[in-house]
């Protein structure tokens, strides 16, 4: 069994055949015959796990099994507490409502790596971190949540999944680390 955690650079596809504009899995990921279990966008970077193991794919990726997820998003303006709680609440989308989640400010500090290309820079107009922590994952649920609450996302990050966490890992955008024998990794497994 090989469980693989990659830092995905923006801009990449989670798929693993070439794309015409876009850098793909393939670029980044040497190991043959492992997957993603579950997906980032194109557009949102941070910890992406692989495996060859179908049964453990699942495990992460599918919301039956709850597994957190943790996401750092950069919304554009100043939300207030009101809005965190409605966010933790669950947020109805239109086509479903979320499950309840955490929700909290966070300051990044020199923890994050610099996004290329950055984000759009607007004087006049603040930016804020949040940090969501999910067990479902549907298709930009958390760029959606946040454009629902009036806080649209500039930049997305996925900083943890289960106990893993991608800063303790050190992983740089593109970086990939090995961990089928590397602790911890409980609540995966």
């Amino acid at each position: 069994m090989t469980l693989l955690a990659l830092n995905k650079p923006f801009g990449t596809i989670c798929q693993f055949s070439a794309h015409e504009t876009r850098a793909s899995l393939a670029d980044w990921v040497k190991t043959p015959g492992v997957y993603p279990a579950g997906r980032l966008d194109s557009d949102s970077e941070g910890l992406l796990l692989l495996t060859d193991d179908g049964a453990l794919q699942a495990r992460i990726a599918e919301p039956r099994h709850k597994l957190v997820k943790r996401y750092w998003a950069q919304v554009e303006g100043a939300p207030e507490d009101k809005h965190l709680k409605m966010l933790a609440r669950g947020v109805d989308l239109g086509d479903y409502v979320t499950r309840p989640c955490r929700a909290e400010f966070v300051e990044p500090g020199d923890a994050l790596w610099a996004r290329t290309p950055p984000i759009r820079f607007r004087a006049a107009i603040p930016t804020t971190w949040i940090e969501l922590s999910i067990t479902e994952g549907k298709n930009r649920q958390v760029r959606r949540m946040t454009a629902a609450v009036g806080f649209p996302t500039l930049r997305l990050v996925r900083v943890g999944v289960g106990a893993l966490d991608i800063f303790s890992l050190g992983l740089q955008p593109g970086e990939t680390i090995e961990l089928s024998s590397r602790a911890p990794w409980d609540g995966i497994a």
